[in-house]
């Protein structure tokens, strides 16, 4: 039984063989830069793509960041639960965390529901969810679109997009390319997989895998139902990010990343400069129990680390002699900041 149940997991254990493929999507950004280069001369000039946001400078020495995401997968979960609110926050979060990167504020949001035949009450939802994530970015909720495509989506299908705008100082902003070598990194934890890597987690734990049910209780998590770790709102960072920003003098904030889809090292080596990467220490803090659940669901550590976020669902990269003082400050936020790696050397 056992035999046969690892060559089962062999088989789709990996994000690519569960239908989304990292690499693939990795030469899309670069197909559209190459795009963009091509046409140079023919947009306004702005700051390049494939970073965690968009800068647009407006004049007068400041300039507009500006995001899109969606929730990916992690709908179908919210559907089979009857749950639609938190993932009104999770579109909010994973959009504003983006924008923060840069150590901009968020000023206003934008939501777009798509689905078969609006059902008024799961919408209702969605909004207050919505809100609830405004709320907590002090971002206004400036307008969206909610359309009705039958045919395109199956019944009761659905889709939501969402798109953070907010503003920064051209000299405060933050890109990366002041990290150095040796720098520190420290996480903040999230509160699980926020929302990457459903389609992966889905056939490891509620299809081909363990095959779970979404109100079993698996030892790894503690007493919870699976359905209510899976569902659980992704985190919002906004109020710690501006925070740690705003004292520049004491901690010099040289780079900060939202950890999405690809994993920490990956997100964080979205910042470096060239010549550096993040060397990750994943022993530095304690695994939220849904990872270990995939871990005995036959996900392999290389690929965890390759797809989720592992329990740390943002970063900020200072200098050494920085990381004291601002786990200390981060701590005052009521946050259990953990310093799991710092900037490396490639030898390029």
């Amino acid at each position: 039984m056992e035999a046969s149940l690892r060559e089962g997991q062999d088989r789709f254990m990996n994000y690519r063989e569960s239908g989304v493929d990292i690499d693939a999507g990795d030469a899309w950004i670069e197909a559209i830069k190459g795009a963009l280069r091509r046409r140079k001369g023919e947009l306004p000039e702005s700051g390049g793509i494939g970073g965690f946001c968009g800068l647009h400078s407006i004049g007068g020495g400041r300039s507009i960041a500006a995001c899109t995401d969606g929730v990916g997968t992690k709908l179908l979960l919210g559907e089979a639960l009857g749950e639609y609110r938190g993932l009104g926050q999770d579109l909010v979060a994973m959009s504003v965390n983006d924008l923060v990167t840069c150590g901009a504020s968020p000023l206003f949001f934008l939501d777009y529901i798509a689905c078969d035949k609006l059902d008024a009450a799961m919408a209702g939802e969605i909004i207050e969810g919505v809100i609830d994530g405004c709320a907590e970015s002090r971002c206004a909720l400036l307008g969206g679109e909610t359309a009705e495509l039958p045919g395109l989506y199956p019944p009761g299908g659905f889709d939501l997009a969402g798109f953070a705008v907010g503003i920064v100082d051209n000299e405060r902003i933050i890109d990366g390319s002041g990290i150095r070598e040796g720098d520190s990194i420290i996480g903040l934890k999230s509160s699980g997989l926020h929302s990457n890597g459903y389609s992966l987690t889905r056939r490891a734990l509620t299809e081909d895998g363990l095959r779970l049910a979404l109100v079993a209780r698996p030892d790894e998590l503690g007493g919870e139902t699976l359905g209510e770790a899976l569902i659980r709102p992704t985190r919002i960072y906004v109020r710690q990010a501006l925070a740690a920003v705003a004292e520049t003098a004491a901690f010099s904030v040289r780079g900060m990343a939202h950890v999405t889809g690809g994993g920490l090292a990956a997100n964080i080596d979205r910042l470096m400069p060239e010549g550096l990467s993040a060397r990750i220490d994943y022993d530095a803090w304690d695994r939220p129990g849904i990872f270990a659940l995939l871990r005995r669901a036959g996900v392999e550590e290389a690929e965890m680390r390759r797809v989720f976020n592992l329990g740390i669902g943002f970063v900020f990269i200072v200098p050494e002699e920085a990381s004291d003082s601002l786990t200390g400050f981060l701590r005052g936020l009521d946050e259990a900041p953990a310093t799991i790696g710092r900037a490396v050397n490639t030898g390029r």
